[in-house]
């Protein structure tokens, strides 16, 4: 079971984002008048967006507690609770922590592929027809905003961390598998109607405190073939979605950079005031993550925000919070 501090981070981006896309605002201040930017926000991905669907799953990778801080769970995991005519309406999460692109990886680790998070939506949307009707469920579709984050796992845990996928495949190769099947979901995607697009592109993972104690030798030092890698596959997205753009599909998406705010965040952290970014808050901050951070078992950092992250592998409320912002001062005005 992960602790309440763990499910908090793993649900942050999710918590952070959405005030601002689901109520109109100005300047980050509410402006309750103008409406929602999005009619919904719709979610596919891992760890960074699951806010509790592998709850009930036989694997580790757990968000299984509400959030706190006193804030409203306001986009809900598809999975494990009774949703409301109004979260129908306003979209949900069918994200799947340690998933990815590479079919192998949901399979490793028993959790929802992305092909099962299609379905899932598929079906969500005929729940949504009957609390709606067609003609509504057609409008909030075509107004929606979708999010699609993955691919983390993919390099960080299927190929670099088991042998399954490193024997048959250099790493352009297996960019080039992973890129293929990015392009295959998103074409998915659109065909179920989705507008508009954003992409989350990979991080820095050779520099996140797991890669770090598992690929960076004595001293913890960036492991650089996962920076390259992740380096290389975010060229090769950017390529792909730059030609699903100039097709005739009718769908925008809107390629996210996370790299290049994470990589600031990670080794220039004093600019930001953080005082450690090579290990997480909790445990040693070296390899624990999810269950392994349970505060009844392990310690917990006096004061998370000094860390850039907050377990071996997912960032702290205060470091979120920055992502978030970068993200919407660079993409708002094509993101709604």
């Amino acid at each position: 079971m992960t602790t309440m501090h763990t499910r908090i981070r793993r649900s942050m981006l999710l918590l952070l984002l959405l005030p601002p896309l689901l109520r109109r605002c100005h300047g980050y201040n509410y402006n309750a008048s103008q409406g929602p930017l999005v009619t919904a926000v719709i979610v596919f991905g891992d760890s960074i967006v699951d806010p509790g669907n592998n709850n009930d799953l036989a694997t580790l990778i757990k968000a299984n507690h509400p959030p706190g801080l006193g804030v409203k769970q306001l986009l809900p995991a598809y999975l494990g609770a009774e949703l409301s005519p109004e979260d129908l309406r306003t979209g949900v999460s069918f994200a799947s922590g340690a998933t990815g692109f590479d079919p192998l990886t949901p399979v490793v680790v028993s959790v929802i592929s992305l092909e099962q998070q299609l379905r899932y939506f598929d079906e969500y949307r005929g729940k949504l027809v009957s609390v709606a009707g067609e003609e509504e469920t057609a409008r909030i579709i075509d107004g929606a905003l979708f999010v699609v984050c993955a691919g983390t796992d993919d390099v960080a845990n299927t190929y670099f961390t088991t042998p399954f996928r490193s024997v048959e495949y250099d790493i352009p190769s297996y960019v080039d598998l992973l890129v293929s099947g990015a392009e295959d979901f998103l074409r998915k995607v659109s065909s179920r109607g989705a507008r508009k697009i954003g992409f989350v592109g990979m991080p820095p993972v050779g520099c996140v405190p797991s890669q770090r104690t598992l690929g960076g030798g004595l001293t913890r030092q960036c492991e650089e073939k996962r920076n390259q890698a992740a380096q290389l596959y975010n060229a090769r997205i950017q390529d792909m979605i730059h030609r699903l753009n100039n097709g005739d599909s009718g769908t925008l998406v809107v390629y996210l950079d996370i790299y290049r705010i994470l990589d600031d965040l990670m080794e220039r952290g004093e600019k930001y005031g953080f005082a450690e970014t090579t290990r997480g808050c909790c445990g040693t901050g070296t390899i624990e993550v999810t269950g392994l951070c349970d505060a009844r078992f392990v310690s917990v950092c006096d004061d998370v925000s000094q860390h850039v992250f907050f377990d071996s592998y997912h960032p702290t409320e205060r470091a979120y919070r920055i992502i978030v912002n970068d993200i919407f001062d660079n993409y708002m005005d094509v993101l709604v």
